[in-house]
């Protein structure tokens, strides 16, 4: 049998997933990775295996089905489904289009795949996702759309806005960016150096010697039903096969191909002059082929998001501040994100890929550096100087493909208690220049923070009732005193449940159409 549909097939679907990824990473207008990006991550074998450790449910074994259709028709995941390796494949096809590609069969390096696969294997086991962080595929593309990609893009973006406003043009709108972690960008280009460089010369090599989710498939694709094989009464022994093979996996010479190695690109069936390639059963002899030559409430909560995060930059400008505070702020944890439920749950199942981080409209989520140890590198937390954790907003808990960030509905997420504000009086202009602020009560969603009578100074200063705080940072964020805050989040390692506001307490509706006194 002819397969040579199967290639048309899997540019089709490989351009499908690399796009709907793509998008939901660089979508800079908010507008669909809560509502879209579950579905193209679904088959993603890393975070889909994380989240079913975590929750064993149908909307979780993605990985599963990937398994399955490995143990069918061999490492089909690595050319359809996978965005980096597809990214490869771009790469390859590009550099084709200049410089033919002439691929040669070569030895696996089998005690290299194996080193990083027991290395991924073992972190996990020790119950740390470390080892994952910086091998997995999908987050390694993720890593580079949100940390190279996407800033170009705001960058551009923004060009063109106030290129259009000197002109009186409001067509286009221009984007906060509030910066990235220099090691996350570092580690994001030597990954994309690296796999742009492996790609060009060597084809997907990449893929059969550094991932670890290709060495497990390929681990599988020794034992699948179907296999691609060479039929020797076809062959002719031209070599088109091997020249045209991105894995170096098909030694036509001996008519042996390397089924661990190869990652269904199916390039081999193009190129094949005589049917000499076919996928066949395990078990059974080849066979001669004769050859034929015939939601609403979303834009809501953006529209909220984009006019608060102004207020409260406003809000920081308020105060005039002629001292330095003195007392640095020094946090116990890192302020995880609302439904990590810990940070050790958090730090077990989050692969780094930085969906999260691309997606939050306040950019309070940022990659780490150290926050959480080595081990928990470039796993994203809660930096209240970039930005606050919104009151209303839950994209973070719906874009999760990895089960580290737990979906919860508007009413739960706002009873989350990240952490409890403190104040540091030492800091507080208030207190050291006997000045009115009250920046942080008044952006306080559940006026946890008050400004209360102090009948020492005779002055309103900040007072904290902890069982309503739920540490979304706004009052840090709010607060103007530098280089150290006056008041600050102090992280909950695992989260409580923070008790409802009184009705009078909750942050009453803003008439966004008046002028913000700030």
């Amino acid at each position: 049998m002819d397969f040579i549909f199967l290639k048309k097939i899997r540019v089709i679907i490989s351009i499908v997933f690399i796009l709907s990824i793509s998008i939901i990473f660089i979508d800079i207008s908010f507008s669909i990775q809560s509502i879209f990006s579950q579905y193209p991550l679904y088959l993603q074998f890393i975070p889909s295996l994380l989240k079913f450790l975590s929750i064993a449910s149908i909307t979780t074994v993605g990985f599963i089905i990937v398994i399955f259709l490995s143990l069918f028709f061999g490492r089909v995941y690595c050319s359809s489904i996978c965005p980096l390796g597809i990214f490869q494949d771009i790469i390859i096809f590009l550099k084709n289009k200049f410089r033919p590609n002439k691929f040669l069969y070569t030895k696996s390096f089998t005690k290299t795949r194996y080193f990083f696969l027991i290395i991924a294997f073992l972190t996990l086991l020790f119950g740390t996702s470390i080892g994952l962080n910086l091998l997995d595929p999908y987050s390694n593309f993720g890593r580079i759309l949100t940390n190279i990609v996407r800033p170009i893009i705001i960058g551009t973006n923004n060009i063109i806005a106030f290129t259009l406003e000197s002109f009186n043009l409001y067509a286009i709108s221009p984007m906060e960016f509030k910066g990235i972690s220099i090691f996350a960008l570092l580690f994001s280009i030597f990954i994309f150096g690296l796999v742009l460089l492996l790609s060009f010369k060597f084809g997907r090599l990449y893929c059969n010697t550094i991932c670890p989710v290709g060495t497990f498939l390929g681990l599988l694709s020794k034992i699948s039903f179907f296999k691609i094989g060479i039929i020797k009464d076809n062959c002719i022994k031209c070599g088109e096969c091997e020249v045209a093979c991105k894995s170096n996996c098909i030694d036509s010479s001996n008519e042996i191909i390397d089924f661990s190695r190869c990652v269904g690109c199916f390039n081999c069936f193009e190129v094949c002059p005589s049917i000499g390639i076919s996928y066949l059963p395990r078990y059974s002899k080849p066979k001669i082929v004769n050859i034929n030559s015939d939601k609403r409430y979303f834009i809501k909560s953006l529209a909220i998001l984009t006019i608060g995060s102004e207020r409260l930059l406003k809000a920081q400008q308020k105060i005039e501040i002629y001292k330095d505070s003195t007392k640095p702020v020094l946090r116990k944890f890192p302020v995880s994100p609302p439904g990590s439920v810990s940070i050790s749950n958090f730090t077990e199942n989050c692969t780094a890929c930085h969906l999260c981080v691309s997606s939050c409209p306040t950019q309070v989520l940022q990659p780490s550096f150290l926050e959480y140890g080595l081990l928990g590198i470039m796993q994203p937390l809660m930096d209240f100087k970039t930005g606050y954790c919104n009151y209303d907003c839950v994209i973070c808990l719906q874009v999760c493909p990895s089960g580290a960030i737990l979906p919860q509905n508007i009413l739960e997420k706002q009873l989350i208690q990240l952490g409890k504000s403190k104040l540091i009086k030492e800091n507080c202009v208030v207190y050291t220049e006997k000045t009115d602020c009250g920046a942080c009560a008044e952006h306080c969603p559940t006026k946890a923070v008050k400004m209360v009578l102090d009948t020492e100074i005779n002055k309103k200063a900040p007072f904290i009732t902890d069982d309503i705080c739920i540490g979304c940072g706004a009052c840090e964020f709010a607060c103007p005193t530098k280089p150290y805050k006056s008041i600050y989040v102090e992280s909950n390692f695992t989260h409580a449940v923070a008790k409802l506001p009184k009705q009078e307490n909750i942050e009453q509706k803003v008439d966004y159409k008046e002028e913000f006194p700030f």
